[in-house]
This record gives C-alpha cells, sequence and structure tokens, in this order.
C-alpha cells in the first residue's frame, strides 16, 4: 500500500522559497523511499489559500470542506513535512494558527521532518526553540536534521542551490524517509492506536546503512 506523505507549506509569495524547500524535502523523501521500493502518494497543503477558512473556524469553530480536507490529509498522513517562514524569530501566524485547529492527540507518533525560510541565517534557530517544541508538544516523532534556507542559501537566479543546503534537504529526507520505509501506508496511526513503534526503534530507523 502506498505511504501518504502531508507536505504543508505556509509560502505567502508566488513563488514562494517556501515552497520551493518543501517540494525539494518532497522530491528527496520520494527518491529515497522509491530506492526501498516504497510508492508515496505526496498531498501538498497551501496554507496561503485556507488562510479566510482558518480564521473563520477560529471565528465559527466549524472548518470548511477545503480546511477541513487540508486537515484530514495531514493527520490521516504516515509522514509529515512541515515547512514556514520566519517571521519575528518564530513560525508564522498562519503557520501556527492552522496547527492549533488540528486535535492536540492527531499527530501522535507522526513521523515530522520541519524546515523553515528567512532573509538571514541568524533566524535558524527558529527551527529549535519554536518548530521543534510545537511538534514535541503535538507527540510528533520529530526527525533529527531540521532544514533552514535563508536567502544566501539560494542561488541568484532564485533556482539553483548551494552547496550546503542540498546536503542538509539529503540528510533530512533520508532520515524521514528512515522512518516511513518500513511502515505499512495508507495512512498515520491514531490516537487509539496502541502499535506505537519504541523510540529505540525509531532512532534505529535513522541510523545510516
Amino acid at each position: 500500500m502506498p505511504l501518504r506523505l502531508a507536505v504543508v507549506s505556509a509560502g505567502l509569495s508566488v513563488p514562494s522559497s517556501t515552497r520551493l524547500l518543501a517540494d525539494r524535502l518532497a522530491e528527496t523523501v520520494r527518491t529515497e523511499l522509491a530506492a526501498a521500493e516504497r510508492e508515496v502518494e505526496v498531498h501538498i497543503v497551501e496554507l496561503r489559500d485556507l488562510a479566510v477558512d482558518i480564521g473563520k473556524n477560529f471565528a465559527s469553530g466549524f472548518p470548511s470542506p477545503e480546511l477541513s480536507e487540508a486537515i484530514e490529509a495531514v493527520t490521516s498522513a504516515d509522514g509529515l513535512i512541515a515547512v514556514t517562514p520566519v517571521f519575528t524569530a518564530s513560525y508564522s501566524g498562519l503557520f501556527k494558527s492552522f496547527f492549533d485547529v488540528i486535535d492536540n492527540d492527531a499527530l501522535t507518533g507522526k513521523p515530522v521532518l520541519a524546515a523553515a525560510t528567512g532573509g538571514t541565517a541568524r533566524h535558524s534557530l527558529a527551527l529549535e526553540h519554536a518548530l521543534r517544541p510545537l511538534f514535541a508538544y503535538l507527540r510528533a516523532v520529530v526527525v533529527p536534521t531540521a532544514v533552514y534556507a535563508a536567502s544566501e542559501d539560494w542561488g541568484g537566479d532564485g533556482d539553483s542551490l548551494t552547496d550546503t543546503l542540498p546536503r542538509r534537504i539529503a540528510r533530512a529526507g533520508r532520515e524521514l524517509a528512515g522512518l516511513l520505509r518500513d511502515l505499512p501506508g495508507g495512512g498515520g496511526r491514531t490516537a487509539d492506536d496502541t502499535d506505537v513503534v519504541p523510540f529505540a526503534e525509531q532512532l534505529a530507523a535513522l541510523r545510516p546503512e
């Protein structure tokens, strides 16, 4: 059964470096899993298109059909890639608001790759003091390598990468693929599931072969 990978991008511009990073990470995971003969279905969630729906959900308590579909894509996935631009040294308000409307138990045990983009490398620690604690609170399993891409990490044409960013993308992609490749596929565990993989086994899956 194919694995399900949800990719959440909180970029606001078109084109978006946040979406570009999300796509590169997803393609790396797909390639790694293909080498292990695992098929992957990727579902992209563009939060920019859901901004109004997220706001209305806070006011009414009821998600729109589009927001419900996005939430279902994330909560039913086997793994998640979550990428946000950094604003004021933290994740964007839109990014946080989306995960605020998801049930606190919905990501329990789910493998997550966290990533961010920003104008300067000085904001890279937002991954460790903001994103990683967020997903730890949601009891997700966050891979060791988080990927931050500053403006200087991208080439002058806006598409070519420097030497260091591809290595970080490749390492993080391998780590997420390592957690996903032995899952049965077809959707993530729910909070009521009891067959939780021990943490020692999750760490062992990240070791290079």
